[in-house]
């Protein structure tokens, strides 16, 4: 990968689960050199999440190499600051105190390389009264007010489905690494950057935060319904539903005359922005009771061509089918020396000049490269032979 942007990057990844896999996999994916270090395993227990040869860990960890270290032991921790020494960037996302008992946090690893830019992830940051708790996505999605304004109204609290503190924090976890190497070029020093599941999580309420911040309002749930923008929602179609987005005045009358309804655009109920809200559950009755008189397929092409957005609600299996995905190839293929030929969900990014590969390199195995990167820092075999012996690797 030595024609990718990051490819002059060397990183050290310490993270586990997907907070911070997702961050590394933003540095491995475009060309950095990564190495994976897992504490050493008889191979039986999991200490990662997830089965390795899973859909999950193969999507997380590509483009890596692997290696084992017991960052416990006096030898292990010497040969991590060995690697240190050489980085460029360190990521990890143990609960806040770890790094410290472990004597690898940025400070101690600053002490060797001040260049080094060192990433974190905790569940509810570095500091305060909650630093030290542990901390899931859905715990993240609950106390951050996500799952309060998820769900239909009067059902109880949703989470959404997929992990999106996890994933969030983690893409800009990636971004703030990236903002540190770029001051490095100014400056020539790194420094530590870090965010949290909690922050990223209120990050993501957008303009649901700032409703409560700047006018004090405290959204609740609108099921399928946009909060705000009206009309726009899950509706009923002759052989299933459909996503229609029609707010606004000039995109609610276009809606109208596609959907044949004239009559709603001056429905004394209807005519303003401010009725439409105040009458969304008969207006959307009234949508409804027309787009059930045609299918799905006809009333997406017929709404896409008046300028409405309109769109299937898809399983996971239709949206890969959809021509203009298989157009995108974000489904990206990966030759796995046992599993053979798999697919992963690709970068949603697109250079000009840095195309991705057409296949992406397969997660390693379990210390798959723990000799090569040993070797490579002067030990030779019966060296590696007695830190294997005494459980260092």
């Amino acid at each position: 990968m030595t024609d990718l942007p990051l490819s002059q990057l060397f990183v050290l990844d310490l993270t586990a689960h997907r907070a911070g896999p997702t961050a590394v996999r933003q540095l491995a994916d475009w060309g950095a050199r990564v190495i994976k270090i897992e504490p050493p395993s008889d191979g039986k227990t999991d200490t990662m999440g997830g089965a390795r040869h899973g859909f999950d860990f193969q999507n997380l960890h590509r483009n890596k190499q692997a290696m084992t270290l017991n960052l416990k032991s006096a030898e292990g921790h010497a040969i991590f600051m060995k690697l240190a020494a050489k980085a460029d960037v360190i990521v990890e996302n143990y609960r806040s105190d770890v790094k410290h008992r472990l004597k690898v946090d940025y400070d101690t690893v600053a002490k060797v390389n001040p260049r080094i830019v060192y990433g974190s992830i905790a569940g509810f940051g570095q500091s305060g009264p909650d630093a030290a708790r542990p901390g899931v996505d859905q715990i993240a999605q609950g106390m951050g007010g996500l799952m309060s304004i998820t769900g239909e109204p009067g059902r109880g609290p949703m989470r959404v489905g997929i992990p999106i503190a996890d994933l969030t924090s983690g893409l800009l976890l990636a971004q703030a690494i990236l903002l540190a190497l770029y001051n490095r070029e100014r400056t020539g020093k790194g420094q530590w950057v870090h965010t949290s599941l909690i922050e990223a999580q209120i990050f993501m309420l957008d303009f649901q935060a700032a409703r409560w911040l700047l006018k004090g309002e405290v959204a609740e749930q609108a099921g399928n319904d946009h909060p705000t923008s009206i009309p726009t929602g899950v509706f009923p179609t002759r052989d299933g539903y459909i996503n229609i987005a029609a707010a606004g005045d000039n995109m609610w009358k276009r809606f109208a005359r596609a959907l044949g309804a004239t009559e709603l655009i001056d429905h004394p109920e209807h005519a303003t922005p401010t009725l439409r809200s105040r009458h969304r559950k008969a207006l959307n009755e009234r949508i409804g009771a027309v787009t059930r008189t045609n299918t799905s397929a006809h009333w997406i092409e017929a709404l896409n061509a008046a300028g409405v957005p309109c769109g299937p609600i898809n399983t996971i299996d239709k949206t890969f089918a959809e021509p203009q995905v298989q157009h995108l190839g974000i489904a990206r293929p990966v030759r796995h020396p046992k599993l053979g030929a798999i697919k992963v969900v690709g970068q949603p990014i697109n250079l000009s000049d840095f195309p991705q590969p057409k296949e992406l390199r397969p997660t390693p195995d379990l210390g798959q490269d723990t000799d090569d990167v040993l070797a490579s820092l002067g030990y030779d075999k019966p060296a590696i032979d007695g830190l294997r012996a005494a459980r260092v690797i």
